[in-house]
């Protein structure tokens, strides 16, 4: 009983010192997020926005002088074992590549549902448009600057909220939720470098939205 009592201490000692030490925390196996009825991503199926988003988007692109052929967007509607993360071609009308993201754990050990917030040192995710600024490297390796263009994300510079990538984010679908954040939209390694040949290529900054489908 000893001996039991002692692996139980050092496994609970060693998640901790993962959350406190990473600021992600990965699933138990059994946290399911609520999902409204409507549009959701199965696996194999093609992505498409609300036409009435996609107008949205094109108009913000169209005055900010962002680059108007792709934007980023972000369905936080979806689960986060689901692909989640489309670069979207706007000429075509298409998803030209995608990937799993991270949604934001609101000060909580492990966030039940959705929670979000532009309060800074709230750890959650804000909603809204976002301008992806330079990029630079910090404790996660490369990451982008965001700069929120909305009232709901205007504090994601101050926030420390970026673009970058952690190995707690798996390359493809799994089964169950992935790690949270503590706000940032990180991506695997994988999909940052196919998002990093984007941004780097692109002579106008590229539009990233995030966005919930429950919320209009």
């Amino acid at each position: 009983m000893n001996k039991l009592l002692t692996l139980v201490s050092l496994l609970l000692l060693a998640g901790g010192y993962l959350f406190y030490h990473t600021g992600y925390i990965r699933s138990n196996g059994t946290t399911s997020i609520p999902v409204s009825p409507g549009i959701r991503v199965e696996k194999g199926t093609i992505y498409k926005p609300d036409a009435s988003q996609l107008a949205a988007i094109k108009t913000i692109i169209r005055n900010r002088h962002f680059n108007p052929n792709l934007a980023f967007l972000i369905n936080m509607q979806q689960p986060s074992s689901r692909k989640r993360f489309f670069v979207y071609d706007l000429n075509q009308d298409t998803v030209i590549a995608s990937g799993l993201v991270t949604h934001g754990r609101c000060n909580e050990q492990w966030l039940e549902g959705r929670r979000y917030s532009n309060d800074v040192g709230s750890r959650c995710t804000s909603l809204g448009n976002y301008r992806i600024g330079g990029a630079y490297y910090g404790k996660f390796g490369r990451a982008y600057k965001l700069y929120g263009l909305d009232s709901s994300n205007n504090k994601a510079f101050e926030r420390f909220v970026v673009l970058h990538s952690h190995a707690c984010v798996p390359e493809i679908e799994v089964d169950d939720e992935i790690c949270q954040s503590d706000g940032c939209p990180t991506v695997s390694t994988g999909f940052l470098k196919q998002l990093q040949s984007i941004i780097d290529a692109s002579a106008r900054p590229v539009l990233l939205s995030i966005y919930d489908d429950r919320i209009q």
